[in-house]
């Protein structure tokens, strides 16, 4: 479990804190959704709970420990892939030898399943590859690490049509009873259908913390045809064919598939 109390954060020479007072805690055994507008804080959050950062004040613990101690049993059990990096000018083969021992529990069979399903093989030279094929090879070891929390900063950025298919079946296929992902992401349509738990930020503002199953239990996302009735919509987004719409589900309704960036722009604009 992440738990996370009366967080203050600002970055230096800043006037306003990114978070204040802030609170949240993330269950075991989920994958979340991290979602929020450009500078509310998500890539911010991720370093912290990391311990990549150090907060103003406040507790951040993971399973109980505070990730600012740097403590070996818990780094090894935390993995962030952030949305821009480098590789070392390595070979693969080197690359791995290198940082493995850091993660007790890696598994070069993992790695190289990964690899196959991003169509990868495991004889590159980290030099020679594009930067989507970089954030393949880099996810490849991520999930191989096989730590309990996996923290991923958009992850699809960089990758074509079929590479975010390939990365959705990935990380499906890698999701493990005793693993929890934060994804944090603007490209939600990418990653909606491997998600549990959906939380909305605004700096210190919770916007939705709420699972998946709860908010399908609690709204319909609909299209409605022009000419078709609106008076029970919440929220609506129009079209040239109609309107995505989101309703308050009613007994009997049959369950609907998340739109999330339906829903996103339905809580950020309060109608919701």
């Amino acid at each position: 479990m992440i738990r996370i109390e009366n967080l203050k954060y600002k970055y230096q020479g800043a006037r306003q804190y990114v978070f204040d007072n802030f609170n949240l805690t993330f269950e075991d055994n989920n994958i979340y959704g991290l979602l929020g507008k450009n500078g509310t804080g998500k890539s911010t959050l991720l370093y912290l709970i990391s311990g990549l950062l150090r907060r103003t004040s406040g507790s951040i613990t993971v399973d109980g420990t505070d990730t600012q101690l740097h403590r070996a049993e818990t780094l090894e059990e935390i993995f962030l892939v952030p949305e821009e990096f480098d590789l070392a000018p390595m070979t693969l083969d080197s690359y791995v030898k290198m940082n493995e021992p850091f993660y007790p529990r890696f598994s070069r069979e993992v790695l190289e399943s990964c690899l196959r399903d991003f169509e990868l093989t495991s004889d590159i030279h980290l030099k020679e590859l594009s930067m989507g094929q970089k954030k393949k090879v880099y996810m490849s070891f991520a999930l191989a690490a096989n730590t309990r929390l996996l923290l991923m900063d958009e992850p699809t950025n960089g990758l074509d049509i079929p590479s975010k298919s390939q990365f959705r079946r990935v990380i499906a296929n890698n999701m493990t009873d005793d693993r929890t992902m934060i994804i944090s992401t603007h490209q939600v349509h990418d990653v909606e259908s491997l998600l549990d738990h959906i939380v909305m930020l605004d700096r210190s503002e919770l916007l939705l913390d709420a699972s998946v199953a709860d908010i399908c239990a609690k709204y319909n996302f609909e299209f409605r045809s022009l000419g078709e009735p609106q008076d029970d919509v919440l929220y609506s987004e129009p079209s040239v064919q109609g309107s995505a719409v989101i309703t308050r589900k009613r007994e009997g309704d049959e369950d609907t598939t998340l739109n999330l960036e339906l829903l996103f722009n339905a809580v950020t604009r309060h109608a919701i």
